[in-house]
């Protein structure tokens, strides 16, 4: 995630959506997260790390309506965006989230397996300092990751792994941890990969 886009650049130019392993048709746990939030239609979510995620498509078709959508590959967020309407009321935003500035705050603040590529701690530390400015106060962070017995690396990059200890000794006092959720992913060829899912309040 540090690094520059072109690695993630290759990735989405030479791969179609679902040859990619962390693929999901629905993510569900991530949709169950958000109704756990209570987040009313009107609320303002951030996808951080989305890349051609399909999350976007299911938060419009429950009715949400501030949706913004972040990473580092614009090719990955011109496929995401190709499946939806012109009018959609989506922000796309290509950038590094560590030197992300915000024109605005979120109620709710999602990452799936982008703060896990971070494994330098003055990394760990500039996403968190970016995503404590951009949440309001109350506000919800889900952020999911592989688990400790999960991989340790995807698409040739290292990763840390995290279960909710690690997670809440991580993001510090200022998060209460709401759920800690395990979960396995089934990639597209069929093997499994365990994550951890943590919903925070921020306090």
């Amino acid at each position: 995630m540090a690094e520059t886009p072109n690695r993630w650049e290759g990735v989405y130019r030479s791969k179609e959506e679902a040859e990619t392993s962390w693929f999901e048709d629905r993510p569900q746990v991530s949709l169950e997260l958000i109704a756990e939030t209570g987040a009313g239609k009107d609320a303002a979510i951030v996808d951080v790390g989305a890349g051609s995620s399909r999350l976007v498509d299911c938060l419009l078709e429950q009715g949400f309506r501030r949706i913004t959508v972040l990473d580092l590959s614009e090719t990955a967020l011109r496929m995401a965006r190709a499946r939806l309407l012109l009018d959609a009321p989506v922000e796309w935003v290509a950038a590094n989230v560590l030197h992300w500035q915000p024109s605005g705050r979120f109620d709710l603040w999602h990452d799936r397996a982008a703060f896990h590529f971070l494994t330098e701690a003055s990394d760990q530390d500039a996403y968190l300092r970016v995503m404590d400015r951009a949440l309001v106060a109350s506000g919800h962070a889900i952020i999911g990751t592989f688990a400790p017995d999960g991989p340790a690396s995807c698409s040739g990059l290292p990763v840390a792994g995290y279960d909710g200890a690690l997670l809440s000794e991580r993001l510090g006092s200022g998060y209460q941890l709401v759920r800690s959720l395990s979960h396995e992913h089934r990639t597209p060829w069929g093997s499994v990969q365990r994550f951890h899912f943590g919903l925070f309040r921020k306090v």
